[in-house]
């Protein structure tokens, strides 16, 4: 077989299975491939950052095609199936049921995006499920991006959100420097199985301490706004969006269990933040207060093409998608902040988020390509994960009132933000939920 992937080698093809096997008629082998490349198909969905409503829809559709009846559970630590023969007999006996265990899936468009053509590939009779299924196993042994790219997306995005907070240039400096940190010390902690699950705390005390020592050796800073912008890759903003999106579209499981991963990330967060500034302030190391002079206006065109840079290589996007998905994540924002200065921040919220999601729908349409390439990038900066983790840090500092004030910010805009998001969907109905 010719490498699909260029400059990949395909892996080797395994044996369909059942063919050759004892106990097992025609029709039984058959159905056992086709199981075998839907639920391939939704592994690798999942590991690419598929949520739980348009993964269902599109396992359903596609199995549907092939001859099958699916029923699945998806939430973001397991997969669970249930296939029969269309026209069959519903008995337990006639039923093919995989369980399927998973790590929750990270965000990938280049992966998502190959998965899909291989998806659009069976579904027009162009591949078999044998070649599908060997291709999505090609998909998933290709290497990930450049390491030293995805540490440089860090200290731009960390970077750009002190000029979008308005700043002064030695916050954007230092939010740079100290969030290229955080990248050494995440990606350090990932490699390691015992470090992997304390990443957050240990990234968020890192850039804390370190926060509080340029302010108090270098040049007085902002600290809390350096924190946070050297975090912002960490906060699970897309994440508690997802996780409201689910609840409201009825996928109740999968909708509470993505929120809880979500607050505990936050938690671990603000646990770092505090026992950093608690190391700190046993140093003698306290904030200081100084004159902001904050970034000239034209600084926020060069923050914005670089904070949309960082999230297209962290979202794994393939470069001939950078422009469409810098664009999606430029436009939205500048939406926002139009319509939010014209008519409230409620509503540039909501019209942003409506036309990201119409928008991505209309372009999986048009072109036939997983509309995630403009809906994911074009919320990611109107999520409000940011503002959950104020909220935590003010809980923490006991004061109760703020935390409360910050946490009904943070519903309403999730409130906002997800209900543009349905409202794209009505506007213009997704190409097989993808």
């Amino acid at each position: 077989m010719k490498p699909w992937l260029p400059g990949w080698s395909p892996v080797p093809r395994r044996p369909p299975a059942g063919r050759g096997e004892p106990g097992l008629s025609a029709r039984q082998a058959d159905m056992v491939r086709r199981v075998r490349f839907v639920v391939e198909m939704a592994r690798s969905l999942h590991r690419y950052g598929t949520p739980a409503p348009r993964l269902e829809n599109a396992v359903s559709q596609v199995a549907d095609t092939i001859g099958l009846v699916c029923n699945i559970n998806s939430n973001p630590t397991s997969l669970l199936f249930s296939f029969r023969e269309q026209g069959g007999p519903e008995t337990v006996l006639e039923e093919v049921t995989r369980v399927v265990r998973l790590e929750p899936g990270g965000l990938d468009l280049k992966r998502l995006t190959l998965a899909d053509a291989v998806v659009e590939g069976v579904l027009a009779g162009e591949l078999d499920v044998d070649d599908g299924y060997a291709r999505l196993l090609e998909i998933e042994a290709m290497s990930g991006r450049d390491g030293r790219l995805v540490l440089a997306a860090y200290g731009v995005i960390g970077a750009a959100l002190a000029v979008l907070l308005a700043r002064g240039w030695a916050d954007v400096l230092a939010a740079g420097a100290i969030s290229l940190v955080v990248g050494v010390v995440a990606e350090a902690c990932a490699r390691r199985p015992n470090l992997a699950p304390s990443t957050e705390a240990v990234c968020a005390l890192v850039a804390t301490v370190l926060a509080y020592g340029v302010s108090e050796l270098v040049q007085p800073l902002s600290v809390q706004t350096v924190v946070l912008s050297s975090l912002i890759v960490l906060l699970p903003g897309l994440a508690l969006t997802t996780a409201i999106n689910e609840l409201a579209t009825q996928h109740l499981v999968s909708g509470v269990a993505r929120f809880a991963g979500a607050f505990a990330v936050l938690l671990k967060l603000t646990f770092g933040v505090v026992a950093g500034t608690q190391i700190c302030h046993l140093l003698g190391w306290t904030t200081a207060a100084s004159e902001v002079t904050a970034v000239p206006a034209w600084a926020l065109w060069p923050a914005l093409v670089g904070a949309a840079f960082g999230f297209a290589v962290s979202f794994r996007a393939a470069w001939r998608d950078f422009p469409l998905v810098m664009a999606a994540a430029i436009g939205s924002y500048l939406l926002t902040r139009w319509f939010g200065s014209s008519i409230g921040n409620g509503a540039g919220v909501f019209i942003a988020a409506l036309v990201a999601c119409a928008a991505g729908n209309l372009y999986a349409r048009l072109w036939r390509r997983p509309g995630a390439l403009i809906r994911l990038p074009g919320i990611i900066l109107l999520v409000p994960g940011s503002v959950g983790f104020r909220s935590l840090t003010h809980a923490f500092e006991r004061d109760i009132f703020l935390s409360l004030d910050t946490g009904f910010t943070l519903l309403s805009i999730l409130i906002t933000l997800v209900a543009g998001l349905l409202f794209g969907n009505l506007l213009v109905p997704p190409r097989r939920s993808l």
